[in-house]
């Protein structure tokens, strides 16, 4: 017996831009069965851009071509790549809610599906009355409903509003109680389309969890996702997608330092800032040109508690005196988590004379817990901004060590200091 849950071979789909799909009765479907031999043979014969049958300057965009691979069964693959790469068109299609326009996928098992949460929610229903037809849409039957009601609501954390019509209901409870609904499917293949991004930060840490259960289980899960950290932290294997394609395939770290290197416009995390937009008076005589984060031993890979090196190229054309320069660490959400600069930590206010400089700031235990952050950099001279790019790169913080224990996890936070603690002392 084969051990392959889901099988693509040659996988693509076409989309004409600017068309919408016309609606169709029942026989227009009929119709469509009984001519598909008929445009099976025209599509082989006629390609599309010399075919009498339609128009040849029509506009065409491959969401996927050629895509082949291949899914053990009880494996977790993430599927990675930019906005419009195809990751959603490829779920959609195994789904089976998009026809591919050529080739073929061959799923076994029963397949559960978490593209948008929500799907089918009625606003007048209530809360309650939603989670029955949610549900019913999704696949499951009544007597699984049953049986899993009760978990379902205590997962979505509504119990006080559950009579209530989701019309009254905050976006944030919404998107709790759809995805409460669709995680607790008991498919045999699950596909899984960034549902992480929903709610607050303290739900996304439940579905985060749940995801991880589900993956533990020994079901077969292909998981789409723009956050690096939970891909690395529920898959070992890796699909980037780009423009449709099938870039590279193979284990996570490796994908992901790829695809983190393509948005960095060079090697992981460098940066080339020489034409990175500035504000209007910035960056004319002093150019931040370069910036490479890196570790002590020259490694690309930031951990947290390790050292790191943050490396400035620099271009001035005219002399300039009193020069503060440094960095700026956000969060995601725009926080401004620590700066440094060289007034306090190196050689203060130095006076530069035309040419190109490089000058790198030690960070000797980086204080960020495991995430992903941004990094602004600038420079000053006199009170006089000389040039400022507020969101130049996006980098990740990994885990240097790994507390190994089922009733301890490392607690996160804002910053983790480095601190010192002695054995305990027996008291008189």
């Amino acid at each position: 017996m084969s051990d392959i849950a889901i099988r693509a071979e040659n996988l693509s789909k076409r989309y004409r831009l600017g068309q919408r799909e016309p609606y169709k009765t029942l026989r227009d479907v009929m119709t469509d069965a009984f001519t598909a031999p008929f445009r099976r043979w025209r599509k082989q014969n006629f390609p599309i851009s010399q075919s009498a049958f339609g128009n040849p300057k029509s506009e065409y965009i491959w969401a996927l071509k050629d895509v082949s691979f291949e899914v053990k069964q009880g494996e977790v693959v993430g599927v990675i790549g930019g906005n419009g790469a195809g990751k959603s068109t490829l779920l959609k299609v195994l789904s089976r809610t998009a026809e591919p326009t050529e080739g073929y996928a061959e799923i076994y098992g029963r397949v559960g599906s978490l593209l948008e949460v929500g799907t089918g929610f009625s606003p007048e229903l209530t809360g309650r009355e939603n989670i029955y037809l949610n549900a019913a849409i999704l696949g499951m039957k009544r007597r699984e409903i049953d049986r899993k009601f009760d978990e379902i609501v205590a997962f979505a954390e509504i119990e006080k509003f559950l009579d209530t019509p989701v019309k009254h209901y905050s976006s944030g409870m919404y998107i709790r109680l759809a995805f409460a609904v669709a995680a607790h499917l008991e498919p045999e293949i699950l596909l899984v389309d960034e549902v992480l991004a929903v709610g607050d930060a303290a739900f996304q840490k439940k579905c985060l969890g749940k995801m991880g259960g589900v993956a533990k289980e020994g079901r077969t899960v292909l998981f789409v996702s723009h956050n690096m950290l939970a891909i690395r932290g529920l898959t070992k294997r890796c699909l980037l997608l780009n423009e449709g394609r099938i870039e590279c395939e193979g284990d996570v770290a490796m994908v992901v330092e790829r695809y983190l290197a393509q948005g960095a416009g060079g090697t992981l995390n460098e940066v080339d800032a020489s034409k990175m937009d500035r504000p209007e008076g910035l960056g004319t005589i002093f150019k931040i040109t370069r910036v490479h984060l890196y570790t002590s031993d020259g490694q690309a890979r930031i951990m947290t508690g390790a050292p790191l090196i943050v490396e400035m190229d620099m271009e001035i054309e005219q002399q300039v005196e009193d020069v503060v320069y440094g960095y700026a660490v956000f969060s995601l959400d725009g926080i401004r988590l620590f700066q440094c600069h060289n007034v306090n930590e190196g050689p203060p206010y130095p006076h530069l004379v035309p040419g190109r400089y490089r000058v790198r700031a030690v960070v000797d235990h980086l204080p960020l817990p495991p995430g992903s952050y941004r990094l602004g950099i600038g420079a000053r001279c006199r009170n006089k901004g000389l040039d400022w790019i507020e969101d130049l790169m996006l980098f990740d913080v990994e885990e240097l060590r790994i507390l190994e224990s089922p009733w301890f996890r490392v607690a996160d936070g804002l910053v983790r200091l480095p601190s010192r603690w002695e054995a305990p002392v027996l008291l008189p």
